[in-house]
């Protein structure tokens, strides 16, 4: 699956085959349609099992009943950037399937899992604002822009590298500095937007 992601995301959903998929694998090609099926079935397959790893992870800082909700946002924001940047990949693959929307049933699914995920998130917020710990704010468009901002420096490198003035080389998914500056400011950002000072 790890192989797959890297060349559907070099290469593109549909510029991919499940031959050029089995070579860089080095595996039989009758072995990824014994496990799969297809292609398309190899890549709901990918969608599941990295959707289930961030869903475990959210449920389980939502859960924490030691946590303010203060406390699982910041949480959210470091599981959120350390794994979009580690699986960058994946996340371009996945943005490149939600904006071509070639394949409806695909699509619907990781509308499906972006839903499931950010329920977590609203919910968080939602019993801050009962709490009178946050701000009466809009939940759905603050989680617009933490995820829109991880999502704009993530485009491309180059993309990345010139919102941040950063030389032409600046790798920001191999760049040790970059992840902690993203989760410092969302958290300074939401900090500010919503916490009742």
């Amino acid at each position: 699956m790890n192989i797959a992601i890297e060349l559907f995301a070099e290469k593109g959903f549909e510029g991919s085959s499940i031959r050029d998929l089995a070579a860089k694998a080095e595996v039989n090609i009758a072995m990824v349609n014994y496990y799969f099926g297809s292609k398309d079935k190899l890549f709901e397959a990918m969608i599941a099992h990295k959707s289930s790893y961030m869903k475990e992870r959210l449920d389980e800082i939502s859960n924490n009943t030691e946590t303010t909700e203060i406390q699982k946002i910041d949480a959210i924001i470091e599981v959120y950037v350390n794994r979009l940047i580690s699986q960058h990949h994946y996340h371009r693959l996945i943005h490149q399937e939600i904006m071509l929307q070639q394949r409806e049933d695909i699509h619907n699914k990781i509308i499906a899992m972006f839903h499931r995920n950010l329920q977590i998130i609203k919910t968080i917020i939602e019993q801050g604002i009962q709490k009178k710990i946050f701000k009466p704010v809009d939940a759905e468009l603050t989680i617009a822009s933490l995820i829109g901002t991880i999502n704009q420096l993530m485009l491309s490198k180059a993309m990345c590298g010139m919102l941040l003035t950063k030389e032409k080389d600046f790798d920001p998914y191999t760049d040790d500095n970059f992840p902690q500056r993203i989760i410092t400011h969302l958290k300074q950002l939401l900090h500010a937007h919503l916490l009742i000072t």
